[in-house]
């Protein structure tokens, strides 16, 4: 296979597993480290922060290709994503395999690199990767098991430099937990009737569209909740403060985006502004530990 080849199938299964959407969870996982700092009255070095990073890619990466695999045949009948790699055959199945492999050896050799404790959880997470592929067979909680899957980049961050866990990383966690379960709601509703005439699990196909929107709600209002529980015993002032602020905002204008009759604007709601919200408390909590 020439090099042109290559970089094209690698091109392809990037897309295949929407590697920008990384942005969703990276922010939160270098959180994870400017709390630890603040904890630890010390810079990381930079070869923790890489191994740091490349566990975050490798994790989400393999996380992703696993459920592209284990819902390719759910994903064919969907109308909505059938065109999705491995349905639409630009994938191959031996393909998506080998990418999940190598994906998952990089996020457990990263975490073998940084501490014992790391690498004797990474298993842990795979699991909880591998759960989330299935819930929706199950369990109306898939959106849950997500956001524990999210929750993980900051809590394996600060325990990847400090090796162990306090309570202003557990309260972060708790916000992307319910953030991540928010807008996974949001993004089921796409889905809603496919789901109910398929006998798939999911909040929207419990609860029904108006009510699972109050829930969000309820789940959002809880992450800001958190996220302001992060600061006793973080070090974390007024600064951080101004970005949970912002990031009030910005899911009330996510909130905005999308009502329980007009989904059009769900990919501006989903894709853009989650990305924002987590790059802002992000800078926010760095601007803060840097300048105060």
């Amino acid at each position: 296979m020439s090099f042109a080849a290559i970089a094209e199938k690698t091109s392809t299964l990037l897309e295949m597993i929407k590697f920008s959407h990384t942005v969703f969870a990276f922010p939160f996982a270098l959180m994870g480290v400017v709390l630890a700092s603040l904890a630890g009255n010390a810079l990381p070095g930079a070869g923790q922060v890489l191994w740091i990073c490349l566990a975050m890619v490798g994790a989400r990466s393999g996380a992703m290709g696993l459920n592209r695999l284990i819902d390719a045949g759910i994903d064919a009948e969907n109308p909505r994503t059938a065109d999705r790699h491995i349905p639409s055959g630009r994938v191959s199945v031996a393909e998506a395999w080998l990418f999940i492999v190598v994906s998952l050896a990089i996020f457990l050799f990263a975490a073998w690199m940084l501490n014992p404790l790391c690498f004797r959880l990474a298993p842990v997470a795979i699991g909880f990767f591998v759960l989330y592929a299935y819930c929706k067979r199950f369990s109306h909680y898939a959106h849950i098991v997500l956001g524990i899957c999210l929750a993980a980049a900051p809590i394996g961050a600060y325990i990847a430099l400090r090796g162990t866990l306090d309570w202003p990383v557990t309260a972060l966690a708790l916000a992307v937990l319910f953030w991540v379960a928010g807008f996974d709601i949001f993004y089921a509703l796409q889905d809603y009737e496919f789901d109910v005439e398929h006998g798939l699990h999911s909040i929207p196909s419990r609860l029904g569209i108006d009510k699972s929107f109050l829930l969000v709600r309820v789940f959002h209002g809880l992450m800001l909740l958190f996220l302001l529980l992060v600061l006793p015993g973080s070090g974390l002032g007024w600064i951080y403060v101004i970005g949970v602020v912002i990031v009030a905002g910005m899911l009330l204008y996510e909130h905005r985006l999308v009502k329980p009759d007009d989904l059009s604007r769900l990919d501006a709601a989903f894709f853009n502004m989650n990305g924002y919200i987590s790059v802002t408390i992000f800078v926010f909590a760095l601007g803060d530990a840097v300048f105060l």
